[in-house]
């Protein structure tokens, strides 16, 4: 699989990714969909500058860490219903990129059970922090 760079503010940073994240979400603006949680795949990319999350002493606290992304969503779906893909993704960007360590972070959300004639059904949000300084 290849893989072509968001951005070049990026070209420092490190790629972390959560995969195929499978969890059950109340979601839904129909009536149907109101009646049972629904099942959803979120993947992640966070870009991490490479001076701050390069160990140096094969530590976890010197990188982040990947508990801290499903933490994020695990914290979101806690707070109850959520009627589109679209809130779901926003929530949890903004929520991973306000870590100081990363610098970007791209979300994407799929309902696989929608339609029987396809695979899934999803949103993607990309964002980068606003104002990134290089490494002094």
């Amino acid at each position: 699989m290849s893989y072509v760079l968001p951005n070049p503010q990026l070209s420092d940073c490190r790629r972390l990714f959560l995969r195929r994240h499978e969890v059950l979400v109340d979601i839904g603006i129909h009536e149907f969909e109101k009646a049972a949680p629904q099942r959803i795949w979120i993947d992640v990319d966070l870009y991490v500058p490479l001076v701050a999350s390069t160990p140096k002493n094969d530590q976890i606290t010197e990188v982040v860490d990947y508990d801290f992304v499903r933490d994020v969503v695990a914290a979101r779906i806690a707070r109850g219903h959520i009627g589109l893909q679209e809130t779901l993704c926003d929530d949890i960007a903004s929520k991973l990129l306000a870590n100081d360590g990363v610098r970007a972070v791209r979300v994407q959300t799929s309902k696989p059970d929608v339609y029987p004639d396809c695979a899934e059904v999803g949103v993607e949000v990309f964002r980068v922090r606003e104002h990134v300084q290089g490494p002094t």
